[in-house]
C-alpha cells in the first residue's frame, strides 16, 4: 500500500490482477479459542439447565451461533489457565471429578467440562478442529506425552484403553497441540527464560513426534509485540526447537490507549509489524540451519481487549474462589468491530506467513458471542465482520493487489494509509474485496480497476458503519448493530471498474460476480 500524489483527498484506488498471487488461505485462520475462564465454559458453551440445552447439555443457541460464525479450529483449554490444570481431572464420571483452584483467574474449576465434553461439542458444531495446549508449566513433558497417548492412539495401551473406558472407543486424532501458554510472561505459572523453555519444547515435541509424527506443533513465542525480551525470545526458542515445531505463536491484543482513538482504528499497523518482524527470525533461522523445513506463524490469540476496565480484574482474598464469575465481558462497539474487521484483513495480508489463527475467546470472555444465564445467546459488533470473512474468504486464494490512498497521521503510528484492503480469489473463481475506511471524519472514495480478463457484471456490498461510533448490541437491544446491505457500488458498463463510497470509520464486503 503507498500514497500518491494522483490521489486527490478522500479518494482512493484498488488495481486486482488475478495472475498474481500471495497465498491460498488456511482454514485454520478462521480460528477461536475457549479457555476455562469466566463464562466462556459454564453458562457459555456448557449449561445443563438451560432450556435450549441439548442432553449433553450444551447450549443449543451457542452451538447455532458458532455455526454461523463459521469458526474452523478452537485452541483449548487454554490460555493462562492450561499451565496449572491437569487434564486428568476432566475425565472420567462427571460426579467423582474433583474441583480444583484455578490460579490463573482466581476461581474454581468445577471439571464438569473437559477433553470428552469438548470433542463432543465439536461434533455438534459441525466437526471443527480442536487445537489442543498442554501444561508446559506445572506439568512438563511427561504430562503432554501421555495427554497424546490418552488422545491419540486407537488401543492396547493403559491410556489408549482409559479413554476407551470412558467411553471414546475411537481416538480424537488431534493434529494441532500449542507446547504451553505465554512461557515468557511473569503471570504464567512455571514462567522460564527462552531457553529453559526452548530445552522443555525441544523434549516435548520429540517425544510426541515419535508417538505421533505427522502432528503440527506449535511453540511459544512472544506473548505480545512490546515484551521486553521480544525478538531475542523467538531466536532462542527457535534455534533449539526448529526441527521439531511447525509453528511459533504470536498473541497481540489491542485497544485505546488514552482515548487516541485514530491510533487505536489502525492497530493492523502494529500487527503486520509484528508478524514481518516474527517472520524475519524465522527466515534467519531457517538460513542458518541450512533447513528445508518451514515454520509458519500460528496467531493464536488475538482480539480487541478492554484490559484496563473494571470487568478485567480477577476476584481476590483466601476464601473468595468463586465459579465462573463474569471477567473480560467486554461489551463490544461499532468502532471495535471495524478495528477487529482491519485486523483480520492484515491476518489475510498474510497468510502466506500465518497459516492459523484464533480469535480469543469465543463466548462471553472477549468474544463475539454472549449469553445470559437460563436466557438469550446474541451476537456482539464483533461476530460481523469475522463471519463474513469466513464465509466469503475461507477457500479462497489472497490476490497481490496495488492500491493507492492518501494517508492521515496518528499519534502512535505516524503517517498511515486511510484505506486498507485484502482482494480474494473465491473457489468459485469469484472476487471478495474486504476493505476498512480508518478515518475518524472523511468519506473516502474507493475506485477499483477489475481484472480485464473477465467481466463482472454484478456487485454486492455490505457495510459495518453507524454515526454513533459507540453504538453496542446488548441484552436488552441484541440488534443494534447489524451488517447493512444499503451501501452503493457501481460497476461500469464494460464490467471492469467499481465505484464506491466508503463512510468514515467502516468495515466493507464487496462480492463480484
Amino acid at each position: 500500500m503507498e500514497s500518491t500524489s494522483s490521489i486527490s483527498q478522500g479518494q482512493s484506488r484498488l488495481l486486482i490482477d488475478q495472475r498474481y498471487t500471495i497465498s491460498d488461505i488456511d482454514d485454520r485462520l478462521f480460528g477461536s479459542f475457549v479457555e476455562h475462564l469466566g463464562r466462556c465454559v459454564y453458562t457459555g458453551l456448557f449449561e445443563p439447565e438451560h432450556p435450549d440445552a441439548d442432553e449433553h447439555g450444551f447450549r443449543k443457541d451457542v452451538i447455532a451461533l458458532v455455526k454461523e460464525l463459521g469458526v474452523s479450529t478452537v485452541r483449548y483449554p487454554g490460555g493462562n489457565y492450561v499451565s496449572g490444570y491437569r487434564w486428568r481431572d476432566g475425565i472420567g464420571d462427571p460426579a467423582k471429578r474433583p474441583r480444583r483452584l484455578d490460579l490463573a483467574w482466581h476461581s474454581t474449576e468445577t471439571n464438569q467440562f473437559g477433553l470428552h465434553e469438548m470433542e463432543q461439542w465439536l461434533a455438534e458444531t459441525g466437526g471443527n478442529e480442536l487445537m489442543e495446549a498442554v501444561n508446559l508449566g506445572t506439568q512438563g513433558f511427561q504430562e503432554a506425552l501421555d495427554l497424546l497417548e490418552y488422545s491419540n492412539i486407537e488401543s492396547g495401551t493403559a491410556l489408549s484403553d482409559l479413554r476407551r473406558s470412558n467411553g471414546a472407543e475411537r481416538p480424537f486424532d488431534i493434529r494441532m497441540w500449542c507446547l504451553g501458554n505465554e512461557m515468557d510472561g511473569p503471570w504464567q505459572l512455571g514462567h522460564c527464560d527462552a531457553v529453559d523453555y526452548a530445552r522443555m519444547a525441544a523434549k516435548a515435541a520429540a517425544g510426541m513426534k515419535q508417538i505421533d509424527p505427522d502432528l503440527d506443533l506449535v511453540v511459544c513465542g512472544s506473548s505480545s509485540h512490546s515484551m521486553e525480551t521480544f525478538g531475542d525470545w523467538e531466536r532462542t526458542v527457535l534455534e533449539r526447537t526448529y526441527d521439531y515445531v511447525d509453528f511459533i505463536s504470536c498473541h497481540a491484543y489491542y485497544q485505546p490507549k488514552n482515548n487516541d482513538i485514530e491510533s487505536f482504528l489502525v492497530s493492523g499497523v502494529d500487527m503486520n509489524s509484528f508478524i514481518k518482524d516474527v517472520a524475519a527470525i524465522i527466515d534467519s533461522v531457517k538460513a542458518t540451519r541450512h533447513s528445508n523445513h518451514q515454520v509458519y506463524i500460528s496467531f493464536d490469540e488475538w482480539n480487541v481487549w478492554y484490559q484496563d476496565g473494571e470487568k478485567s480484574k480477577n476476584p481476590e482474598g483466601r476464601n473468595n474462589w468463586p465459579v465462573a464469575p463474569r471477567l473480560l465481558e467486554d461489551v463490544y462497539t461499532v468502532t471495535d468491530a471495524v478495528v477487529l474487521g482491519d485486523l483480520l484483513i492484515t491476518l489475510l495480508q498474510n497468510a502466506d506467513t500465518v497459516h492459523s489463527a484464533s480469535l480469543a475467546q469465543l463466548v462471553n470472555v472477549i468474544a463475539p458471542i454472549m449469553t445470559e444465564p437460563m436466557g438469550d445467546a446474541w451476537r456482539q459488533t464483533i461476530f460481523y465482520p469475522f463471519a463474513s470473512m469466513a464465509r466469503y474468504a475461507k477457500g479462497g486464494t489472497v490476490l497481490r493487489t496495488v492500491q493507492e490512498s492518501t494517508n492521515h497521521n496518528t499519534q502512535q503510528y505516524g503517517d498511515v494509509a486511510d484505506v486498507n484492503s485484502v482482494t480474494v480469489q473465491r473457489s468459485d473463481g469469484s472476487l471478495a474485496v474486504f476493505v476498512v475506511n480508518r478515518s475518524m471524519d472523511k468519506e473516502n472514495r474507493l475506485t477499483i480497476d477489475l481484472p480485464a480478463s473477465a467481466r463482472h457484471s454484478q456487485v454486492k456490498a455490505y457495510t459495518l458503519h453507524e454515526d454513533d461510533l459507540l453504538a453496542v448490541n446488548t441484552l436488552q437491544d441484541q440488534n443494534r448493530v447489524i451488517l447493512h446491505d444499503n451501501l452503493t457500488a457501481s460497476i461500469d458498463t464494460d464490467g471492469h471498474q467499481c465505484s464506491v463510497a466508503l463512510p468514515a470509520v467502516s468495515w466493507t464486503m464487496l462480492l463480484f460476480n
